[in-house]
């Protein structure tokens, strides 16, 4: 016969607090899934008990994505932070609805915390704040009243250009995109930045259009016909670099011999490239994983002061660098 004993050592919790999840003392304080630990081995081992792990309260998250399904499918990083997301949520027997491009923030269901993926206007956020208070930012980073989780755009734009430098190129041009037409992104702004700083921007050669493939070789076919041709690219993700290479190789422009190319995310595209693209690598899959236990911790922990968490990158070196 099953006993309290077995179920602590099997799940490391002592008997007493064994006891209490299984007799549903409300005024113990444990996590979710460690009661849900505790139903789930008291099963399988054959123990009796009333009380069922679906009888726990599960919160419920919306993702709220801030661009179409079509931009994300075109894109597997962003594709990458939704599977992320949905995986530790359903670990954590967390319930998640979804919604893509949000024009009106009325739902039916109440949402114990909201994961925002990608940038955000100051009226969308006062919506947002209306359904939850427990709020994560994903992929950006322009509050300092909520959570948020994304790489350091900035680092990796002066790691892109120090590497560059130590290549000894003396024009760095940048090919990038913007959310919104009036706003810079936070590549192209510390690119212009620190590149000027090192006396290697190319200003005739920033292009800025939007974060497609066919932005991408639209500007280099611009950057080509100018007929002055910088000896680097930095180009702000990797669907905006896969127009470059396009344009590139159309024009017959010798890639890394004429022109080095970096660019950003590693999508699983850029190792199949020609050449293969050298990119940053940003973990991606681990924003997504992250952000989902950050929002539940505040949320069972009651906690205030906000968190900001920068995840590593790598530099990834093929054959559009020398």
């Amino acid at each position: 016969m099953a006993t309290l004993k077995e179920i602590s050592i099997l799940t490391g919790l002592s008997s007493a607090t064994v006891s209490r999840i299984l007799n549903n003392d409300i005024t113990l304080s444990v996590k979710d899934e460690t009661k849900i630990k505790v139903l789930e081995v008291a099963e399988k081992i054959g123990y009796k008990t009333s009380l069922k792990a679906s009888n726990i309260e599960k919160k419920r998250f919306l993702s709220c994505f801030n661009y179409s399904e079509e931009t994300e499918f075109s894109d597997p990083y962003y594709l990458s932070i939704r599977f992320a997301i949905e995986d530790e949520c359903s670990n954590l027997n967390i319930l998640l609805d979804k919604v893509y491009s949000p024009t009106t923030f009325d739902f039916e269901n109440k949402y114990d915390g909201i994961l925002c993926v990608g940038q955000f206007s100051s009226e969308q956020l006062k919506n947002i704040e209306n359904i939850s208070k427990n709020i994560i930012f994903i992929d950006s980073c322009k509050t300092n009243v909520f959570d948020c989780i994304n790489a350091d755009l900035k680092e990796i734009s002066e790691c892109v250009v120090d590497f560059f430098i130590s290549c000894e190129f003396k024009k760095i041009g940048y090919i990038g995109g913007r959310d919104y037409d009036t706003i810079p992104d936070e590549r192209e702004e510390a690119f212009i930045k620190y590149s000027l700083l090192k006396n290697v921007l190319d200003k005739d050669n920033v292009f800025i259009g939007d974060f497609t493939s066919n932005s991408g070789y639209n500007l280099a076919l611009d950057m080509i016909n100018k007929n002055s041709l910088p000896d680097a690219i930095f180009i702000a993700n990797d669907s905006i670099a896969l127009g470059v290479l396009k344009a590139l190789n159309e024009n017959k422009i010798s890639i890394p011999k004429d022109i080095s190319l970096i660019s950003v995310n590693d999508i699983p595209a850029s190792s199949f490239t020609f050449p293969a693209l050298s990119t940053i690598k940003i973990h991606s899959d681990l924003m997504g994983k992250q952000a989902v236990r950050i929002l539940k911790d505040k949320i069972e922990t009651s906690r205030i002061l906000p968190l900001k968490i920068k995840v590593p990158f790598s530099l990834i070196l093929r054959e559009t660098t020398k």
